[in-house]
């Protein structure tokens, strides 16, 4: 990490649209996960079985999937340091409509929709970061642009606190303030990267939308980024009903969770620099399933809890900055597009898992369903890596999933606009 982190890779890129794109991830992430956070207390406003506080958690979830891609689109025609200007407008707008929509569960669903469109920032907040640096530095970029998601730590720790003090419902209202101070910064020190290409039609973009690689990283990403927020979203809950912690105090347990996957996901895309993302991936789906199946056995202190789901978040974390040390290499000239489509599907696993653990407590009495599930996903993508890498090595990539040198590339140009060779 020490070699990734030398001037030569701060010189290589735009450092303050690279830490800009890191701040604006961040404090979207931790608006995302605000319904997660302060689950507790909506759930006991509003008289919440564990399904339907599972379904409440999912649906900004579940919207920020759904944006993705429509956002990623919307990037690659108005620039991304634009796109990212409009996503923080329309999350203001959400929050400031807050307050006429927390009166009512119908109203925070709707409420869910706006913390979605922050959920949104994923595509564009990577790829404007990244946009800046050479292939062999894409992976420790987009890490850094990545660590984002440690916003989650922010919401797990302050929102729980500043609900029991001022109420769950004005909590929306002061998560603008962060969001003003990021819009001003971006419009200052960040800049639209030069590796935009030409505009495509939008029938050249679903080329790339249909790709099969896409969606085998789609199915890596609902293993690795999927279960970190589902779980993200989900844990507050799992705490304050399985281990009694109380509402305010959950983010002491949940933050250090929270943390280290966000760490990782830096040291993850750093790695895959120098050792290629695609072994990295087959060790860290096979730490993901073991740690599952441990944490299915819901141990009884809260502490061998946390340290449990500390190593899970750890090995997504870095799975995480795996996947995104590949996509930019398999998709050069439309990563923003490309980026946005594989955090589609891994969200929306993200989305579905609040509900299967809702619904296993409800149905089978204990939360282990829903960890078995990310046991059973981690085992479909051990498969698909082992069916794709040799195609993978021997096209677009490396060894091991390491970038190739610059002089390879120029013939792999049908490969990464969308086709296959």
């Amino acid at each position: 990490m020490q070699h990734h982190f030398s001037p030569t890779f701060w010189k290589a890129g735009h450092v303050g649209t690279l830490l800009m794109s890191l701040f604006y991830f961040d404090f979207c992430f931790a608006i995302w996960v605000l319904n997660g956070a302060m689950a507790p207390f909506i759930t006991e406003r509003f008289g919440l079985s564990p399904s339907e506080a599972g379904f409440m958690m999912s649906v900004p979830v579940l919207a920020g999937a759904l944006l993705r891609v429509p956002f990623g689109i919307v990037a690659q025609y108005i620039g991304r340091k634009n796109a990212a200007q409009l996503n923080m407008g329309i999350v203001v707008l959400g929050l400031i409509l807050s307050r006429f929509l927390t009166d009512s569960l119908a109203g925070v669903l709707v409420l869910g929709v706006f913390l979605g469109m922050a959920g949104a920032s994923f595509g564009i907040a990577l790829s404007l970061g990244s946009g800046w640096y050479p292939p062999k530095y894409k992976g420790l970029a987009m890490g850094i642009a990545g660590a984002g998601n440690s916003g989650a730590v922010l919401a797990a720790l302050f929102a729980p606190p500043a609900a029991k003090a001022i109420g769950w419902d004005a909590v929306y209202t002061y998560a603008i303030i962060p969001i003003a101070i990021v819009m001003i910064g971006m419009q200052i020190f960040a800049k639209e990267p030069p590796d935009r290409e030409e505009k495509h039609s939008l029938r050249e973009y679903a080329k790339v939308l249909v790709n099969r690689d896409v969606w085998v990283f789609n199915l890596i990403y609902m293993v690795t980024f999927g279960g970190y927020i589902g779980l993200t979203s989900f844990i507050p809950t799992l705490f304050h009903e399985q281990y009694g912690v109380a509402k305010e105090s959950v983010g002491q347990y949940t933050a250090v969770v929270i943390v280290m996957a966000s760490i990782l996901r830096i040291a993850g895309g750093g790695a895959a620099d120098k050792i290629g993302g695609l072994r990295m991936l087959l060790v860290l789906c096979t730490t993901i399933i073991a740690l599952t199946m441990v944490a299915a056995l819901m141990p009884a202190s809260p502490w061998v809890m946390v340290a449990v789901l500390a190593l899970l978040f750890s090995a997504m974390g870095a799975g995480n900055g795996a996947v995104f040390q590949l996509v930019p290499l398999r998709f050069r000239t439309t990563t923003a597009v490309a980026g946005s489509l594989v955090g589609e599907l891994g969200a929306l696993a993200g989305a579905a898992l609040p509900v299967a653990m809702g619904v296993g407590r409800e149905l089978a009495g204990s939360y282990a369903p829903g960890f078995l599930s990310g046991s059973f996903l981690s085992v479909m993508v051990l498969g698909v890596l082992f069916v794709v890498m040799k195609q993978w090595t021997t096209s677009w990539v490396g060894t091991g999933g390491k970038a190739l040198p610059e002089h390879h590339l120029d013939g792999e140009m049908l490969v990464i606009t969308g086709g296959e060779k």
